[in-house]
């Protein structure tokens, strides 16, 4: 039994062993992680996935109009041969009409030579692959913008848990001295008691931040397209980010709405749609086809249709069709008519969409403006918090002040710092979305 209990134990020794090797670590810059998202990211498969899905389908559609070739076995066998009678010199004759087993092997050319509905398909299929291509563009697109947002969480997360242990520390140092001067008769106990509740505030809300950045990082690992066991490094700080993306030069770019992704998606709708409508136009248009056709039959009362000495009937026949459409009780007229007023609908549509992008333009390079302005003014406002802050330490130690004068001062540099922080994430945040509508890559 010990050494049963021995043999289990090495065994899941190992097994934690083995799953730690097996662990990957990933160390990214923003740019890295951005690159690496776009080649790994699921969605991002999946999008290269429906390009080449386009691709096949607009051979697919090439291939109807080349040349087809098909061959067929066919076997029959007769439980009761069909009769007939005739009339011979007055007398009628039942005959026995063919024989029990018929068998025929044949070879079939065929080749489509015009077809209105065939080449409105080339084009839909052409247009198809263009619409896969757009998606994968706009995938690329937000995922750049999701990177930037995730990343930028993380680090925050971070730059927040740093910022409240040292705060942390600062105020459990401030409560030690103050229940010191407690011990010595010099405070009342309410000083002691008010810093009590601003330390365990603090603390709760470490702890609360620290949880936040696991699942941030999860969460940038799940875009990422990486495990969520392995670990992940960011080296990009938040400070440095910021500063590279401080650029009030980018509104004077002139948007173009005709290169953005969405305005060129919703022109391959309206390309659909006319498409569709052209479709419907065709089906009034007649379509010719020719065939070849070679085989062989044979037939017998028993199944000697394999043995070498049966004989074999060869025969061959070419031939053309033409399909010419006449009337359909308006039918075809309906559905034109429905095409046509899908056509307007997706102009109407792709109007609105101009108007819409120009609007969220205008809107991001407000955003943006306002999120350089807010940064200069949270690190104004978080330099005062501090002198602020600093100086009711000094009148609290030196009997100046209450704790309560204190604690409100450590509460607006709390919010202070937390508001710096927000505002540098804001300015990354607002250039990402400035540059996605700009077509930036």
């Amino acid at each position: 039994m010990k050494n049963n209990l021995v043999l289990v134990s090495l065994l899941l020794f190992v097994s934690v062993v083995t799953a730690q090797t097996n662990k990957e670590s990933y160390s990214f810059t923003l740019k890295e992680a951005i690159e690496h998202a776009i080649q790994n990211n699921y969605s991002a498969k999946n999008a290269n996935r429906d390009i080449e899905a386009a691709k096949q389908k607009k051979w697919e559609t090439t291939t109807m109009g080349l040349p087809q070739i098909n061959g067929s076995v066919s076997y029959q066998n007769a439980l009761r041969l069909q009769r007939s009678v005739i009339d011979f010199g007055g007398t009628p004759v039942e005959l026995v009409m063919g024989q029990y087993n018929t068998m025929d092997t044949k070879v079939s050319l065929s080749q489509l030579l015009f077809d209105g509905s065939y080449l409105v398909g080339l084009q839909s299929a052409k247009t198809y692959l263009e619409i896969s291509q757009n998606a994968k563009v706009k995938t690329t697109q937000e995922l750049r913008e999701i990177i930037v947002n995730s990343y930028g969480n993380v680090l925050l997360a971070d730059e927040s848990i740093q910022i409240l242990e040292k705060n942390k520390t600062i105020l459990e140092k401030t409560l030690f001295d103050t229940k010191q001067i407690f011990k010595n008769g010099l405070i009342e106990e309410e000083n002691v008691e008010q810093l009590q509740i601003t330390l365990s505030q603090i603390t709760s809300s470490l702890e609360n931040v620290k949880r936040q950045k696991t699942i941030a990082t999860d969460m940038l690992k799940l875009i990422l397209g990486i495990d969520l066991s392995n670990e992940l490094v960011l080296t990009d700080k938040l400070a440095v980010l910021t500063q590279n993306n401080v650029d009030l030069s980018v509104l004077k770019e002139e948007f173009n709405v005709t290169n953005n992704i969405d305005y060129l998606i919703g022109k391959n709708m309206l390309r659909s749609k006319e498409l569709l409508l052209k479709l419907e136009k065709s089906k009034a248009l007649p379509s010719l086809g020719a065939s070849v056709n070679f085989g062989s039959n044979t037939f017998g009362n028993q199944f000697t249709m394999l043995h070498e000495s049966q004989k074999w009937n060869n025969y061959s026949n070419i031939g053309v069709g033409l399909n010419v459409p006449i009337f359909s009780s308006f039918g075809r007229t309906s559905r034109a008519q429905q095409a046509k007023i899908a056509v307007e609908e997706s102009k109407t549509q792709l109007t609105e969409t101009e108007q819409k992008l120009k609007l969220q333009f205008e809107k991001a390079k407000s955003d943006y403006e306002y999120s350089v302005e807010k940064l200069g003014t949270s690190k104004s406002n978080l330099a005062l918090a501090e002198r602020i802050e600093n100086k009711n330490q000094i009148k609290f130690k030196e009997g100046l002040s209450s704790s309560f004068d204190l604690t409100k001062a450590q509460e607006q540099l709390y919010s202070a710092q937390q508001n710096y922080l927000q505002a540098m994430l804001d300015v990354i945040n607002k250039r990402a979305t400035l540059e996605k509508l700009l077509n930036k890559n």
